[in-house]
Formats: C-alpha cells, structure tokens, sequence
C-alpha cells in the first residue's frame, strides 16, 4: 500500500536540543517522518548523510489506539527514549512506548526525533515555524550536512590531536628509560629497544600500501599514501567503485579529479544519501548503482581503475570514500600499474585479466562512448579493459562480487 492512502497518525520531527531543552529548527540533521497506521520503519535510508551506526531497518513502529507508538529496535546499536523528564535505554529487540512530545535518540546522544500526534501536529507546527521567524531564516539541507561533517572533522582532529599527544608522551617516556639503563651499562640492549619504536625500515612491496593516518607521528607513517598520491597525473578516465561517497569530501580530498573528463562512479549509496550524491556530483559524472542477485545486501566493492596515456592504474583498497575512513582509520591497498597491449598482443590475455572482466561484467554499468587521445572512440564496457597487459600482475585473483548484511 502506498503512503498516499495510508491515514497519517502523527510525524516524528527532527532537532537539536538547546539550552532550554526546546527545539532548535535551524540544525536540522534528518527529514521529518511521517507514521502511518499499521507498521512503519525508520532506518538510515531517512538520514541526510550516511551514518553506517543506524541499521537499514533500525526501528520498527507501530501506531496505537491512543495516539501512541509501540517501538521495537530492530538495530543492533541502541536507542534512547526521553520521556516525562526520563532517558531510558532501549537495547536491539527490546520494546518501548512513545507518547506524544516524546523524543527518541536513534544514537544515544545523536539524531533526536520529537514524536507528535497528529491531534497536536498542527499546534506544533505553529510554534516550530514562530520558532525559525524569531531566529531567522532556516538553513537548507545543504548546510545542515555541512555543519554535520564540520562537526564530524573537528572531532576527528581532536581525537588525532590525542593520539599525537600521547605517542609523544610514550615516546619521551620510553626514551627516558632507555637513557637511564644504557647510563647503567646496558647500552647495547638499549639501542635494540630505541630501534623499535623508530622510524620503520620500508620493507614493504611496492604494490601494498597502508593509508596515512592524521595525525600520529611520522615514523608510523613511514610508506603510507593520502588519495591524492593515489589519483595522480592525467587521468582520462576513471572507475570509482565503493558503496559510500561523501562527494563534497572526494572533491575537495582529490580536487584533480575535477579535471578528469570522464568518471564512473559505482556505489552502493540509497535514500536521501543518493539523493545528496547525484546534487554534489560534476556534471560529467555517472551514477551507476549495480544490480544484486539476491534482494538485500549492497554494492560494497572499493577499487578504482585510473586510464592513463601510458595505461591503467588498478586499484583495490579497504576504505570507503569518506574524510574518516582515509584519514583516521588503519586501511590499507594494493596497487600495480599496467601499459596498453601491443597491437599484436590483442588477442593474449591471463587470469587476472579474465577475472577483471567478469566482474565488471556482473556490475552492468550503461555503456557509454568517450574519445581517449590514444585510443580514439571506444565503447566503456567491461571488454574495453582487455586493452591493457596485465602479464606482470602480482596478485591472481579479485574478491567478492557483493556484500550482504543488515
């Protein structure tokens, strides 16, 4: 049954807690969510910006003959109810009432959802609009998320900032007891313990590289690449697979892939997430979201192919294209570039190569026609990457075509 004919009981409405518990309309971090009678499920297909704590299906609700939902946390992470002036914790599978006026926490402390039934919905939304007249215009959706990742970034750079800090603190600690024993005799042991936790040798093959992590001293960061070491030089055209992207976060990360004149971008994003990503993206930028085999899971595949005039640049990597995961996570990828084929090797091709292919057959991307200065006009389809020679690849085999999991 479509929402449209369904009869509306109440909306849960979005806000920040100010200073005097009221709402606060000019940061809002969801949409409102209508209820409707009969079941309703609020989940992360509801939020602004992907936020991977909120399940899919994360709540189940139920509306009531009084005017009240019953709750049921289908999540794995908890929820909090504020009611009559008391925070109760609702873990996975457990049950709850919500009255009107009552605020539910879909993370404890974060996205604050104000239930109101639709015999008071109209008074409430009176106040709310008197609320935003007296504060002034209400931010768009837009700057809400910005605020969010703002936020978000501050709080990473603090955590970095700690983590710094208390490297530096070891560190001195550790040398302080390292000069006292070798003033007691015990010098060549010490120097032994002083290589430990100095810079590291780069012994690691050039294929293999861990991301750069903010920051933490730079001898744990020997060898480690940011993206911007990843995408480099001229790209004429580029696959990005993964299943999430910040766009605004890609963009300003990597600002060189704004001169690329041709990039496919697969993903796994859904909701208002997808709806964000197709309004930030470049103009020249195609969406393709794969098809699954089976009816959940997501895409969920993280490697990039990089065409370049000298060949291909394979990529596969362990994180998501968020500011997070490539800069305060420990993530890691391998990487290997590979020249175009002869003209007389057209016709060779190697496991790698076949198993490549497969799988970007199985994403089933719309085909699409571009103009390569060494390569002139090509069909971008699976078969286009047999045009490289992948004879001194170091790795046999690409993983998983997809992800399933609530």
């Amino acid at each position: 049954m479509s929402s449209s004919s369904r009869v509306r009981v109440g909306t849960l409405v979005p806000f920040v807690e100010g200073k005097s518990g009221s709402p606060n309309a000019s940061s809002l971090p969801m949409p409102s969510i209508p209820i409707f009678k009969g079941s309703n499920v609020v989940g992360r297909s509801n939020l602004v910006a992907v936020d991977k704590r909120v399940s899919r299906k994360h709540l189940s609700l139920r509306a009531l003959p009084d005017g009240s939902l019953e709750v049921v946390v289908e999540g794995t992470n908890p929820i909090v109810v504020q009611s009559e002036g008391q925070r109760r914790k609702v873990c996975a599978q457990q049950r709850a009432k919500i009255m009107h006026d009552d605020v539910v926490e879909l993370i404890p402390g974060e996205y604050f959802m104000k239930y109101v039934n639709m015999s008071d919905e109209r008074k409430s939304s009176t106040s709310v609009e008197s609320h935003d007249l007296k504060k002034g215009k209400r931010h768009s959706e837009e700057d809400s998320v910005a605020a969010k990742r703002n936020r978000q970034v501050m709080e990473d750079e603090a955590l970095a900032r700690t983590l710094q800090e208390s490297f530096a603190e070891e560190s001195t600690s550790v040398t302080e007891v390292l000069s006292s024993l070798d003033s007691a005799g015990s010098s060549e042991r010490n120097k032994e313990r002083t290589h430990s936790v100095g810079p590291l040798k780069d012994t690691l093959p050039l294929t293999f590289r861990l991301m750069r992590v903010q920051g933490l001293p730079s001898w744990t960061n020997t060898s480690t690449v940011t993206i911007q070491d990843v995408i480099q030089g001229e790209v004429l055209l580029a696959v990005l697979s993964n299943y999430m992207v910040d766009m605004d976060w890609l963009l300003t990360a990597c600002p060189s892939l704004r001169k690329v004149p041709h990039v496919l971008v697969l993903h796994g994003e859904d909701g208002a997430s997808l709806e964000r990503l197709k309004k930030t993206k470049p103009a020249n930028w195609i969406l393709h979201k794969p098809p699954l085999p089976i009816s959940f899971g997501t895409h969920h595949s993280k490697a990039m192919l990089l065409v370049y005039p000298q060949g291909i640049r394979v990529v596969v990597h362990t994180a998501n294209l968020i500011h997070v995961d490539w800069n305060n996570k420990s993530q890691g990828l391998w990487t290997q570039d590979f020249p175009w084929k002869e003209a007389n090797d057209m016709s060779t091709n190697i496991g790698f190569e076949n198993d490549l292919v497969d799988y970007l057959r199985a994403l089933k991307w719309p085909e699409f026609r571009v103009n390569l200065p060494v390569a002139g006009d090509v069909n971008i389809n699976a078969a286009f990457f047999r045009k490289f020679d992948y004879s001194s690849s170091t790795i046999l085999r690409l993983g998983t075509l997809y992800h399933s999991g609530s």
